[in-house]
C-alpha cells in the first residue's frame, strides 16, 4: 500500500497518523529513497478523482509533505514545479498551506511569486465563498507574499491593486480585517509589518485595534486627501458621539502625516466644519478632539516655517480662525467666548510663527475690548482669553527650550509687554478684594509673564513677587482662601526658576511677620508659616527656612506665652523636612544635634520645671516627637542605636533633676508625659531599639514589658497612656525571641497579674490586651490562640463592651507601628484575622446572651472597616444577617461603618442582598430620616446605599418598594447638611427612573 493510500485511510480518523505518514514521505525524499516525481505520480489517480473531497485530501497530503521538508531539500526548479502544480489545483483546497510553505523558501523567486498571486486572483470568487478559517489562510498567504515578495507584487502595478481589492472586498471577520489593514498599509506606505500582532486569537482584537489600523491606512499617503476628507467630513455630521470621535482622531492623524500642500487645500474647509464642534460644544471630549485637530493642522502648516508673511499656507489658515474668534469675543460673556479663547490658545502653541500671527491679529482688538468693557465680568472673560494665550506662549517657550525659536516667542509678545504688565497688575492690586475670581485670573496672567524666560526683567518679576507677598501677608482672607492659595502657589512656581528673588524679597517679608514671642490672641502667623512651608521646595530655600525657624523657636522659648506658636513652628519644620531626601541630606547631622539632642534634653528638663514649660505640654511633645522621628529614622545605624539608648534618659546628665519614669512611683504628670518622646524615639530607631533590653543591664525584654504594662495600668491621662500602649505594641511586635513572645502571650491573658496590681486600684486593662493582640496578629504570631482569647472577652459581663470596641484597633493602620519603623506586618494579616474572626463571631452570636449580642456586632464592625473588599466578599453569606442587626445599634460609628460595608456589598455582589431587601430598605430609610438621632455620616451613607440598588438589583425585586422610597426621600430633601440633600436628590432620581418589568416576565 502506497503512502498516499495509507494517508487517505488515516486522514478521516482525526488523529496524528496522517501527519506522521506525510512526514515519513518527506523523510524518504530527504534521504533520496523516493524522488519527487514518484510522489507526484502516486497522486495521479486521486487528484483527478470525481469526488472533490478525495481531490482535496490528495492535495493536502502533498502540502503536508512539503511542510515537513527542510528548505534545502528542493531545488529552484522543483519549487517552481510544485508551485505550478498547487496553483493549478488551488480551488480543490489544501493547496494554500503548501504554497505558504513554499513561499518561505529562499528559492521561491519573483516569477513564482507572481504566478502564486495571479492564481489567487483568478480564483478569488471560488476562494472567498469558503468558510472563514479557509479564507483566513488565503489572506495569510497574501500577507506572506506582501512581507517576503513585495517587489514582485509591486511590479504588477494596477494589476496587484485591483487583485488585492477583489481578494479583500466584503470581509467582516475581525481576524481577517486585521490582516487586510496590514496589507493595505503596506501598499500605501511601504511599511514593514513583520511585527504585526497575533491575528489568530479573536479575543486579542478589539474594535479599537481595527480603528487604529484603518486610521493608519487612511492617513498613510497625501494622495488620499481628496477622497478621505470629503468622506470624513460627511461622517462628522453623524449624531453618534463615538463616530464623531473616531472621525476627529482620524482627521488629526491625517493632518499630522499628510503633506503641507495637500493639507492646505482642505484646511479652510476643515476649519469650517470643526468650529461648529468647538463653539457649540455638546460633548467636552468631542470639543477637545476638535481642538486637537485644529492644532494639528496648524502644527503641520507651520512646520519648518520661519516667514510671517500673510501669503503662507499657515497665515491663510489662521486668518478665518482669528476673524471668527474676534467676532465671538465681541460679547465676552457669551458662551462662545470661552471656546474661542481655547481655539486661539490651541493654534498659538503650535509654533512660534503661529503665535506671532495669532497675537498680532487678536491682542490689539482684545485690548480695545477690555478698555471698553462695561463690567468686571466682561473684563474677567477677556482676561481669561489673554491668560490662555500667555499659557500657550509659556508652554511653547518651554517646548522650544534654548533654541533660536525661543526668542521668537518673546518677540511675538514683546510689543505688548508693558501693556500686559500694567493691565494684569491693575486688575490684581486695584480691584476690591471681594472680587476674588477676577483677581485670581489677573494673578495667573502675571505668573505666565514670569514663566517665560527672559521676557521680564528681574526688577519686574520682583515687583510681581511683592504683589504676591502683599496678598498673602496683609489681606483679609476670611472665607476667601482662593486668592491666598493661588498667590502662594505662584510664589512656589517662581521660586523654581528664580529662587534668589524669593530669598531676597519674600523671605524677609514673611519672616518679619513672625512674632518673637507667642501671641496670646492672634493666629495670623499660621498663614505666614503655611506660605513659608509651601515655598520651601528648592533646597537653598528650605535650608534657610530651617535655620530661621530654629532661631525663631529659640527666641520664642525664652518668652512666656501660649504653646500654640511653638507648636506651629515645630510643625512647619516637620513639614519642610518631610519634603527633603533626608538620608542624603548633608545637614542631617546638624539636624540631629540641634533638634533631636537639644530639644529632647530641654523637653526632659522642662518636665521637672527647669526649662521652658511650653516643651512640657503633651501636644508639643507629640509634635516634637514626630519631628525627631523623621530625623532619627533617616540617620545611620550607629546614631539610631545611640538615640535608642537615650529613649528613657532623654540625653540628660546623671546629676540632672530629671530621672527616667521607669520603676518610679508617684511621678508628676509632666514628667510622665516624656513617655510620648520615648515612644517616638523607640519607633523611629527601628530594630536598633532592641539595645534597650539586649545590652542594657537594667532590663531584659520581660522586665521592660512588665514595667511598661504597670505604667499603662496606673496611668490616668489618656494621651500618655495611649503612647505607652503604642510603645508596648512596638516592643512586642519587633520581639525576636520565642521566650519574649511567650511572655507577651501570658501578659495579654492577665495583665494585672504581670504588673502585680490590684484591679480595683487600676484602670481598665482591656486596651493593654488589645494592643498586645494587635502586635501579635500583625506578625501572625499565635493567631488562633490570640483571637480565641479576645473573642471570648465579648461575652464577659464587665469587659465585653470595652473589648468590642478594641476590635476596631487591631487592623487599623498606625503611624508608629509601620513597616517604615521596621515593625513586622505580614502581607496576609488582614485576611487571616478576618477569615478566623467572622465565622467564630457569627457562631458565638447565635448562642450569646442578650446583653452580649451587641458586643459581637460592634466587634464585627471594627474588623470590617479595615478589611479589603475582595476579602470581605468571601464571607458575604455569613456577614449579611449580622450587618442587618448592626443597623439597629445606637452606636453611630458602628452604624456608619456597617452601612459603608453594605454599600460595598451592593456594588460588588448585588445579588446577595436581594433576599434581604425588605429589611434593608426599612432600616436604611430609618437611618436616613432621623437627623436628630443619626449623624450626617450615617444619613449620607444610608442614602448612598439606597442609591446603589437601582441598576444593580433586579427591578422586579425593587419595584414594590419604589413608591414608599420616593415618598420618604422627599422629607430628606430638607436635611440640614448640603451633601446629604444632594445625595437625597440623586437617590430619588435613581429610583424614579427605574423601568417597569417586562410583561413577558
Amino acid at each position: 500500500m502506497s503512502d498516499v493510500q495509507r494517508f487517505l485511510l488515516k486522514v478521516d480518523e482525526g488523529n496524528d497518523g496522517a501527519q506522521e505518514i506525510a512526514e515519513e514521505t518527506a523523510h524518504s525524499l530527504v534521504t533520496q529513497k523516493k524522488s519527487l516525481i514518484d510522489v507526484v505520480q502516486s497522486l495521479r489517480e486521486y487528484i483527478n478523482h470525481e469526488d472533490a473531497s478525495i481531490r482535496s485530501k490528495a492535495v493536502t497530503y502533498l502540502s503536508l509533505v512539503i511542510s515537513a521538508l527542510p528548505e534545502t531539500a528542493l531545488s529552484r526548479q522543483q519549487v517552481r514545479v510544485l508551485c505550478q502544480f498547487l496553483c493549478d489545483r488551488i480551488e480543490d483546497g489544501g493547496a494554500i498551506s503548501g504554497l505558504r510553505k513554499l513561499q518561505a523558501f529562499g528559492r521561491f523567486n519573483k516569477d513564482v511569486a507572481v504566478m502564486t498571486f495571479r492564481a489567487l486572483v483568478e480564483h478569488f470568487q471560488d476562494l472567498m465563498i469558503r468558510p472563514h478559517s479557509k479564507r483566513l489562510q488565503i489572506l495569510e498567504l497574501l500577507n506572506d507574499l506582501m512581507l517576503n515578495h513585495r517587489a514582485a507584487l509591486k511590479s504588477l502595478d494596477n494589476e496587484a491593486i485591483v487583485g488585492i481589492t477583489n481578494l479583500v472586498s466584503g470581509e467582516k471577520d475581525p481576524r481577517s480585517l486585521m490582516i487586510i489593514f496590514s496589507v493595505l498599509h503596506v501598499i500605501m506606505v511601504e511599511w514593514d509589518i513583520s511585527t504585526q500582532a497575533e491575528v489568530h486569537d479573536p479575543y486579542h482584537i478589539t474594535a479599537q485595534d481595527l480603528k487604529s489600523r484603518l486610521r493608519s491606512c487612511i492617513s498613510a499617503s497625501s494622495l488620499f486627501a481628496p477622497f478621505a476628507f470629503p468622506q470624513l467630513l460627511e461622517k462628522l455630521d453623524s449624531t453618534s458621539p463615538n463616530v464623531k470621535k473616531d472621525v476627529l482622531q482620524t482627521l488629526t492623524a491625517c493632518a499630522s502625516s499628510y503633506s503641507v500642500v495637500a493639507l492646505s487645500n482642505w484646511s479652510i474647509t476643515l476649519w469650517d466644519s470643526l468650529k461648529y464642534e468647538i463653539l457649540n460644544v455638546q460633548e467636552e471630549d468631542l470639543a477637545e478632539d476638535s481642538l486637537a485637530t485644529v492644532q494639528a493642522i496648524a502644527t503641520k502648516l507651520g512646520s519648518n516655517l520661519t516667514s510671517t508673511s500673510q501669503t503662507t499656507h499657515l497665515a491663510r489658515y489662521l486668518k478665518p480662525i482669528t476673524t471668527e474668534c474676534k467676532e465671538q469675543l465681541q460679547e465676552p460673556q457669551h458662551k462662545k467666548a470661552k471656546p474661542a479663547g481655547q481655539i486661539l490658545s490651541s493654534v498659538a502653541k503650535s509654533s512660534s510663527v503661529a503665535l506671532f500671527l495669532t497675537v498680532k491679529a487678536v491682542v490689539p482688538t482684545m485690548m480695545t475690548l477690555y478698555q471698553d468693557a462695561g463690567s468686571i465680568a466682561s473684563q474677567k472673560a477677556l482676561l481669561e482669553v489673554l491668560v490662555q494665550l500667555l499659557n500657550a506662549a509659556a508652554a511653547l517657550d518651554q517646548t522650544l527650550g534654548l533654541s533660536h525659536s525661543s526668542a521668537d516667542v518673546e518677540s511675538s509678545l514683546g510689543p505688548f509687554k508693558d501693556r500686559f504688565f500694567e493691565l494684569f497688575s491693575q486688575a490684581l492690586m486695584s480691584t476690591p478684594s471681594d472680587e476674588v475670581s477676577f483677581r485670581v485670573v489677573a494673578l495667573k496672567g502675571l505668573l505666565c509673564l514670569c514663566q517665560m524666560r527672559s521676557y521680564l526683567q528681574d526688577s519686574e518679576t520682583g515687583m510681581i513677587v511683592q504683589y504676591l507677598d502683599e496678598i498673602v501677608l496683609t489681606e483679609d482672607h476670611s472665607g476667601r482662601e482662593e486668592a491666598k492659595n493661588e498667590a502662594i502657589q505662584a510664589l512656589v512656581d517662581i521660586s523654581k526658576s528664580k529662587p534668589y528673588l524669593i530669598m531676597n524679597i519674600t523671605f524677609p517679608a514673611f519672616m518679619a511677620q513672625l512674632p518673637d514671642h507667642s501671641p496670646k490672641y492672634q493666629t495670623d502667623y499660621i498663614i505666614t508659616l503655611e506660605g513659608l512651608a509651601r515655598l520651601s521646595i528648592e533646597k537653598s530655600i528650605s535650608d534657610t527656612l530651617i535655620r530661621r525657624l530654629l532661631s525663631k523657636v529659640e527666641t520664642t522659648l525664652h518668652a512666656d506665652g501660649p504653646a500654640s506658636y511653638v507648636q506651629a513652628l515645630l510643625s512647619t519644620m516637620d513639614y519642610v523636612l518631610s519634603r527633603r531626601d533626608l538620608p542624603t541630606d548633608p545637614n542631617l547631622s546638624s539636624y540631629y544635634e540641634k533638634i533631636v539632642v537639644a530639644y529632647v534634653r530641654r523637653a526632659a528638663l522642662a518636665s521637672v520645671g527647669t526649662g521652658p514649660q511650653v516643651l512640657a505640654e503633651a501636644t508639643t511633645l507629640e509634635i516634637l516627637g514626630r519631628l525627631i522621628a523623621r530625623i532619627v529614622s533617616s540617620s545611620d545605624e550607629y546614631k539610631r542605636r545611640s538615640v535608642a539608648t537615650e529613649a528613657y534618659t532623654l540625653f540628660v546628665e546623671e546629676d540632672s533633676p530629671f530621672n527616667s519614669v521607669l520603676r518610679k512611683w508617684n511621678i508628676q504628670e509632666k514628667q510622665r508625659s516624656t513617655m510620648i518622646l520615648s515612644t517616638w524615639i523607640i519607633a523611629s530607631a527601628g530594630r536598633a531599639a532592641d539595645v534597650l533590653y539586649t545590652v542594657a543591664d537594667d532590663f531584659n525584654f520581660d522586665s521592660l514589658l512588665d514595667e511598661l504594662i504597670r505604667l499603662a495600668l496606673v496611668e490616668t491621662i489618656p494621651i500618655i497612656r495611649h503612647y505607652i500602649l503604642r510603645q508596648i505594641a512596638l516592643l512586642v511586635n519587633r520581639c525576636s525571641t520565642v521566650k519574649g513572645l511567650s511572655h507577651a502571650m501570658k501578659v495579654m491573658q492577665d495583665p494585672f497579674k504581670t504588673a502585680q496590681l490590684d484591679p480595683l486600684t487600676s484602670v481598665d486593662e482591656t486596651p493593654v490586651v488589645f494592643w498586645i493582640a494587635k502586635a501579635l496578629l500583625l506578625r501572625l504570631q499565635s493567631t488562633q490562640e490570640v483571637l480565641e482569647h479576645i473573642i471570648g472577652l465579648l461575652s464577659d459581663n464587665h469587659r465585653g463592651s470595652a473589648s468590642a470596641r478594641g476590635f476596631g484597633l487591631i487592623l487599623t493602620p498606625d503611624e508608629l507601628i509601620s513597616k517604615e519603623n521596621e515593625a513586622i506586618i505580614r502581607l496576609l494579616a488582614r485576611q487571616r484575622v478576618f477569615s478566623t474572626c467572622v465565622p467564630r463571631i457569627a457562631e458565638d452570636f447565635k448562642t450569646a446572651e442578650a446583653f452580649a449580642k451587641p458586643n459581637y456586632l460592634v466587634a464585627l464592625s471594627g474588623i470590617l472597616k479595615d478589611v479589603p473588599t475582595q476579602v470581605m466578599m468571601t464571607e458575604i453569606a455569613t456577614l449579611l444577617p449580622l450587618l442587618l442587626q448592626s443597623l439597629d445599634l445606637p452606636d453611630q460609628q458602628v452604624k456608619a461603618a456597617t452601612i459603608e460595608s453594605l454599600v460595598v456589598i451592593s456594588q460588588e455582589s448585588p445579588g446577595a442582598i436581594e433576599g434581604h431587601i425588605s429589611s434593608l430598605v426599612n432600616r436604611l430609610l430609618e437611618a436616613a430620616a432621623k437627623s436628630t438621632e443619626n449623624v450626617a455620616r450615617v444619613r449620607f451613607n444610608a442614602l448612598r446605599c439606597l442609591h446603589q440598588f437601582p441598576g444593580r438589583v433586579k427591578d422586579s425585586v425593587l419595584l414594590p418598594y419604589q413608591p414608599r422610597i420616593i415618598k420618604s426621600i422627599i422629607l430628606m430633601l430638607d436635611d440640614p447638611k448640603r451633601h446629604v440633600r444632594k445625595m437625597a436628590v440623586e437617590c430619588r432620581v435613581a429610583w424614579s427612573n427605574m423601568d417597569e418589568p417586562d410583561t413577558d416576565g
